[in-house]
């Protein structure tokens, strides 16, 4: 089939796969096209040809799939952050589903296993207790910012607060409202956007390294109604700080702490070099089950609390623990999960390479009086093979609970924790390809991959979490 660059071609698509990209088929030939979805009949835009297939752009819905419904937000297509939307969300349910079961088969080679039904979240909208906008000096404009930027005589310019636009790291598109976190985070948003623009107090230019603002973090405490707005700036500026800081007291009484964090560093990572704390204690608190958790600006607290507690009340499920059982919890992160399982079983012992996690979790479980949990700063690969020496402190597992980042865990410590012969291994994931490639290197240890149960923590996304349990052959 003879596809070139820039081609744009009638497609009818057949199915929705990794990532979200659909699947559709010219007299055979494999095209990727993204923003379609299953039954879509559609004209798409050819942006990369390969042998074997090419990706596209959608240009132009011609028939409507069944499955679509119309998208929320104004925003949809362009900012990137919610690309189902236009999903039904019992489709996106069906998608996750298959997108678990792909990678197991395909990636890990792992077929007929027992995947329970996908666990749906029940707030499909404002379901996040974080969110991050950036500043930049170069806004991404829309139609509607153009048309308007003649009534606003061209103070959008040069200025830009919302979120970057797919693969434009140094464009912002400006945002007025967001469903993803709640509607005082966007109240909150419009009036550090109006302070900055009201007092011509620039955004951080990186090309020139001046400017001022980076970028506005706001954490909620979904189940304490705490707030907690961060404000990521290039210098230190008391006195912005503080008339920022009493303005937003003044309209929005719900929050309890505003943060400074100061960074000359060009990373865009929005984490301070230090912090200033010009309202409350610089701390906010959120509850998962019956225990309370302390968060500071960078510290790691789970995205989604209601789904949240699900996801770890189906691990502590699947554990099925008993008051004796020594539990090592491998990527403890803050210690929430080792907390929220403490008082089924007898120790916990959590290992994280990042030391300020590692402090939060101590803090956390002083928080809650628990006595029985102890937390190791390292790198894990290097506690499972060589500085091995901290075992020999603690009885051996019954039980280990393993929660990798996306690029899951480091071969050489999925070997080592395959030698260990521990009865129960219950692995939370939050990316099913990296998921596959593990169990299968369980499965060669003598493991069986008794059920695995997927939880969908992020609506609108293709991101899918999976809890897992493995079981040692008798």
């Amino acid at each position: 089939m003879n596809i070139k660059k820039d081609d744009i071609i009638e497609v009818t698509i057949e199915s929705t796969g990794f990532e979200g990209k659909s699947v559709a088929r010219v007299e055979g030939f494999v095209v990727f096209v993204e923003g379609a979805i299953a039954g879509d009949v559609v004209k798409a835009k050819v942006y990369k040809t390969k042998k074997k297939y090419a990706e596209a752009k959608l240009v132009e819905v011609v028939t409507p799939s069944p499955k679509r419904t119309p998208a929320r937000c104004s925003y949809f297509g362009i900012c990137g952050g919610c690309k189902w939307q236009h999903v039904e969300y019992a489709t996106q349910l069906e998608y996750k589903q298959q997108h678990v079961n792909d990678a197991l088969e395909h990636i890990g080679g792992l077929k007929d296993l027992n995947v329970l039904p996908i666990v749906g979240s029940d707030n499909l909208f404002f379901y996040r207790n974080k969110l991050e906008f950036s500043f930049a000096d170069k806004p991404w404009l829309t139609q509607k910012d153009i048309d308007d930027l003649q009534v606003r005589e061209g103070i959008a310019n040069n200025f830009a607060v919302g979120f970057h636009v797919p693969q434009r790291w140094d464009k912002v598109l400006n945002i007025d409202e967001c469903f993803l976190q709640s509607e005082l985070s966007t109240g909150i948003l419009n009036a550090v956007r109006s302070f900055a623009l009201t007092n011509n107090i620039p955004a951080y230019a990186p090309d020139s390294e001046t400017g001022y603002f980076r970028n506005l973090v706001i954490r909620e405490g979904k189940n304490t109604g705490d707030v907690m707005v961060n404000l990521v700036t290039f210098e230190d500026s008391p006195e912005v700080m503080e008339k920022l800081s009493n303005e937003l007291q003044k309209q929005f009484p719900e929050i309890t702490t505003i943060i400074n964090n100061v960074t000359k560093r060009k990373s865009q990572v929005a984490v301070g070099e230090y912090e200033k704390i010009y309202f409350g204690d610089g701390l906010i608190h959120d509850k998962l089950g019956k225990y309370l958790f302390q968060i500071s600006a960078n510290s790691f607290f789970q995205t989604n609390t209601k789904q949240a507690e699900k996801l770890y009340s189906i691990a502590q499920e699947f554990a099925e623990f008993k008051k004796t059982d020594v539990v090592y919890d491998l990527y403890c992160g803050t210690g929430s999960i080792g907390i929220y399982i403490s008082d089924s079983v007898q120790e916990v012992i959590g290992i994280e390479l990042v030391e300020s996690s590692i402090q939060n979790a101590r803090k956390n479980a002083e928080l809650n009086g628990i006595t029985n949990c102890e937390f190791i700063a390292g790198d894990l690969k290097d506690l499972m093979t060589k500085d091995v020496e901290w075992r020999s402190r603690y009885a051996h597992p019954n039980v280990i609970i393993v929660d990798p980042p996306r690029s899951g865990m480091h071969p050489k410590a999925v070997e080592e924790l395959g030698k260990m012969q521990v009865p129960t291994i219950v692995y939370v994931s939050c990316n099913p390809a990296t998921l596959a490639r593990d169990l299968q290197m369980l499965v060669k240890d003598g493991y069986t991959v008794e059920k695995i149960q997927p939880v969908d923590m992020f609506p609108h996304t293709y991101h899918i979490e999976c809890v897992a349990k493995l079981v040692l052959k008798s």
